[in-house]
C-alpha cells in the first residue's frame, strides 16, 4: 500500500458525507415513528436509535475488519465471502494509514463512512415487523443478521471477495443496503406473523414528512460519497438520485390519485423513497436521463409491489419489502441495462450497449441475494425464537410496545 498524501478536499467531502449518512438513521426513526400509531412510536424509533450504538460497537470490535480487511484475489479472506481479523478493534490502523479506495482520504475516514452504512441497512428492517417484535430478540437479531448478512454482503461486492471478483457494480448499495433489508424484512414478516391488534395506521404524517426530508438530504452523502472523492462522477451521483427520487415521488403520486381519486401526501413520500432506493446501485454509472426512467419505473413498480403485499395480506408494516427489497432488486437490474462508460469510466457497459454479460452477473448477485437474506433471516429468526420469545403477547400488542417493553409514552395525555 502506497504512503499517504491526504487531499484535504476529498477527506472534508467524505467526512461531511459520513455526517450526512448518519443523520439518515434519525431520518428513518422519524419516518417509521410517523407511520405507526400512536402507542408503538418509541418502540420502532429506538429500533433505529439503538442500532446507531450497538452497531458502532460491533463494527468497531470486528465488523470493520471482516468486511474490508483480506481479499479474494491475495487469498486472504474466507473463501471470498468474508475477510479476516487483521484490524479487529481497528489494530494497526493509523494516522498515516491510507484508505482502500482512495489514497488520498484516511482508513478512518473511510471507516467512519462504511459504518454509517451498517447502522442504517438493519434499522430499514424493522418497519416490517412494528409492534410487534420484543427489544430483547431485535437485539439478538441485529448483532446475528449483521455478522451472518450485512458483514459478508459487503465483503462480497465492496471489500474484493467473490461478488466483485464477477464483475458486480453497486455504487452505493443496491444488493448490499436495500435488497437484503427488504428480502429479510419480508422473512420476518413471514415468520413473525401478523399483528394480533389492529394498528390504527400512521399517527403523524408530518412525521414521515420530516424524516422523508432528512433521508432525502442523507442520501446526497449516501449516493454521491460512494465515489470516494470529488469529480464529474461525484457530480452525476447527486443529481441522479435527486432526479430519480422526484420522479418516482410524482409517479407514485400519480398512481396513487387515479386509485383512490386523491392525491395523497404519504403517498408522495413512499414514492421518493422507493425512487431513492433504486437508483442507489445505479447512481454513479448511468446518465441523468436513464435516472429519471428509473424513478418512473421504480414509483410504478414498487407501488404495485406494495398492491401485491396487501393482496396477498402480507403484514409488512411499513412496506420495507415493496419499497427496499424491490426497490434494490430493480435498480441493480436495471443497472445492467442502462450502465455506461459514457458517464463513468470506471463502470461498465450494460445491456443496452452490448454487454449482455454484464446484466447477467447483475441479475444472479442479486438473485443470490434475496436468497442468503431471506434463507439466514428466517433461521436466525427461528434459533432467537428458541433463546428468547421473538412475538410479544397479546397483552402486550393492547398495551403497546411504547409502555409494554419500555415504560415510557410518547405523547402524555392531558387529564
Amino acid at each position: 500500500m502506497p504512503p499517504m498524501t491526504i487531499d484535504t478536499g476529498n477527506t472534508a467531502f467524505m467526512l461531511l458525507c459520513s455526517s450526512l449518512v448518519m443523520l439518515m438513521t434519525p431520518g428513518l426513526a422519524f419516518f417509521y415513528g410517523g407511520l405507526v400509531g400512536r402507542k408503538n412510536v418509541l418502540a420502532i424509533m429506538i429500533q433505529s436509535f439503538v442500532s446507531m450504538g450497538w452497531t458502532t460497537v460491533l463494527w468497531w470490535a470486528f465488523g470493520f475488519s471482516v468486511c474490508f480487511s483480506g481479499d479474494m484475489k491475495s487469498g486472504t479472506d474466507f473463501f471470498g465471502i468474508l475477510g479476516n481479523f487483521h484490524w479487529a478493534f481497528l489494530r494497526g490502523i493509523t494516522l498515516d494509514t491510507p484508505s482502500l479506495i482512495n489514497y488520498s482520504i484516511p482508513m478512518i475516514v473511510f471507516c467512519a463512512y462504511q459504518m454509517m452504512f451498517a447502522i442504517i441497512t438493519p434499522a430499514l428492517i424493522t418497519g416490517a415487523f412494528a409492534n410487534r417484535v420484543t427489544f430483547k430478540a431485535y437485539m439478538l437479531f441485529l448483532t446475528a443478521w449483521l455478522a451472518l448478512v450485512y458483514f459478508p454482503f459487503v465483503h462480497m461486492v465492496w471489500g474484493g471477495g467473490v461478488m466483485a471478483s464477477w464483475g458486480v457494480l453497486d455504487f452505493a448499495g443496491g444488493i448490499v443496503v436495500h435488497n437484503i433489508a427488504g428480502i429479510a424484512a419480508l422473512a420476518s414478516v413471514l415468520y413473525v406473523g401478523r399483528r394480533k391488534v389492529a394498528d390504527a395506521g400512521p399517527h403523524s404524517i408530518p412525521l414521515v414528512a420530516l424524516g422523508t426530508g432528512l433521508l432525502w438530504f442523507g442520501w446526497y452523502g449516501f449516493n454521491a460519497g460512494s465515489e470516494f472523492r470529488v469529480d464529474s462522477v461525484t457530480a452525476v451521483a447527486f443529481l441522479n438520485t435527486d432526479l430519480a427520487a422526484s420522479f418516482a415521488a410524482i409517479a407514485w403520486l400519480c398512481m396513487d390519485w387515479m386509485t383512490t381519486k386523491k392525491p395523497k401526501f404519504l403517498g408522495l413520500l413512499t414514492g421518493a423513497v422507493a425512487g431513492l432506493a433504486t437508483i442507489t446501485p445505479a447512481a454513479g454509472y448511468v446518465s441523468p436521463a436513464t435516472a429519471c426512467l428509473i424513478g418512473i419505473v421504480a414509483g410504478g413498480v414498487c407501488f404495485y409491489a406494495v398492491a401485491l403485499k396487501n393482496k396477498l395480506k402480507w403484514d409488512d408494516a411499513l412496506d420495507v419489502w415493496g419499497v427496499h427489497g424491490v426497490g434494490g432488486f430493480l435498480g441493480i437490474v436495471l443497472c445492467g441495462v442502462f450502465a455506461t462508460t459514457l458517464f463513468n469510466p470506471a463502470g461498465a457497459d450494460g445491456l443496452l450497449r452490448g454487454n449482455k454479460h454484464f446484466f447477467l452477473v447483475q441479475l444472479g448477485a442479486v438473485l443470490l441475494s434475496s436468497l442468503w437474506a431471506f434463507v439466514f433471516t428466517y433461521a436466525m429468526l427461528w434459533i432467537i425464537d428458541r433463546i428468547t420469545a421473538v412475538k410479544v403477547d397479546e397483552a402486550g400488542e393492547t398495551a403497546g410496545l411504547d409502555m409494554a417493553i419500555h415504560g415510557e409514552a410518547a405523547y402524555v395525555e392531558s387529564i
